[in-house]
């Protein structure tokens, strides 16, 4: 009966002097837990002798009911919460789901692009952002006169140097390195003073295609433009060439698709003329193989050069080129 006294003041004296959860939960594994001396308590009984095994037993329940009270009501004053910089050591609690993250909408679309074209043996290659009027104007065919040229319509840097205007660039460098044949992809970021709205934007990303050989024709473009479009939109996309003017390609056109969603109809995604314009194309100037030391007589070649954000707008239906940009999670999370 001494031990049962004892046990109980030593329990109780602890439990007031007690500060917080943490060592609370420590006190009742330490009294109230199997290897606890109320449980050793109660394992004495079987060496009792017959006739004091019921009083003993019920001093020790009597010990440890009481003992369970005290924890309660000394639980319910410290409240639940552990410690500052306590570690949880009950693993039932349910865990932390990590955030995972997703692509954005315009490298899902680039990435989508540069599988179709790899597909096509098309090889990826990249450029400096920063270019020189050479690369970006005089080698495509443009001369000093041009408004393509103007302040007005470029980032011009000091020394004559610019962030470029298209991805163009990148063509011309590759075909200073290698001869042909070659075939190349030149997916990037580019730079234009625009007004920012709806549609437009200062920066905004390219890729554009290049394919160098001998005998190429307007009909290996149209071929690898329909390839190209039915890995994004399906088999069954429909495309048209219109005539335009470029001056780094001679002949020239705009691309259209077949509105893919009311599949020529017209609705207000086309605005209501049955086709969307993606980008232009056309055969390589002559001009701009002599630049590169290429010769004309020799080799043929096409390219074409789409806007990734028009596309990816196009794909999944959203409506101000701005939300790319903005970095709002409540519209990044719609691709997560």
């Amino acid at each position: 009966m001494s031990d049962i006294e004892t046990t109980r003041a030593t329990a109780l004296a602890e439990l007031e002097a007690l500060t917080d959860a943490r060592a609370l939960e420590q006190w009742r594994i330490r009294y109230l837990g199997k290897k606890g001396p109320v449980q050793d308590l109660m394992g004495r009984l079987k060496d009792l002798p017959a006739e004091e095994r019921p009083g003993y037993g019920q001093d020790v329940n009597r010990l440890k009911q009481e003992l369970v009270a005290a924890h309660a009501a000394r639980k319910e004053s410290l409240g639940t919460a552990p410690a500052a910089g306590a570690r949880i050591e009950d693993f039932s609690l349910p865990g932390l789901q990590p955030l995972i993250g997703a692509f954005h909408p315009i490298s899902r679309m680039m990435q989508e692009m540069i599988t179709c074209m790899q597909s096509l043996g098309f090889e990826v290659a990249e450029g400096p952002e920063i270019e020189d009027e050479f690369h970006n104007f005089n080698a495509l065919n443009i001369p000093p006169n041009h408004p393509a040229r103007s302040e007005s319509d470029n980032f011009y840097l000091e020394g004559n140097r610019l962030l470029r205007s298209q991805t163009s660039t990148v063509q011309i460098r590759v075909m200073e390195s290698r001869k042909p044949p070659l075939r190349i992809i030149a997916p990037g970021r580019v730079y234009r003073p625009d007004t920012v709205d709806a549609s437009h934007h200062y920066m905004f990303h390219q890729i554009e295609g290049l394919a160098v050989d001998r005998d190429l024709t307007m009909k290996d473009l149209k071929a690898t433009l329909i390839l190209f479009f039915s890995g994004l939109f399906g088999e069954d996309v429909d495309i048209r060439l219109r005539p335009n003017f470029f001056p780094f390609t001679e002949p020239s056109a705009e691309v259209d698709v077949r509105c893919v969603f009311c599949k020529g109809r017209g609705c207000p995604t086309c605005q209501q003329k049955g086709w969307i314009e993606m980008g232009g194309c056309g055969m390589v100037d002559p001009n701009v193989f002599k630049a590169v030391g290429y010769d004309p007589e020799v080799y043929t070649g096409f390219a074409f050069g789409i806007g990734i954000e028009r596309m990816a707008m196009r794909r999944f239906g959203i409506p101000d080129i701005r939300l790319l940009t903005e970095n709002d999670l409540r519209f990044l999370r719609q691709f997560a």
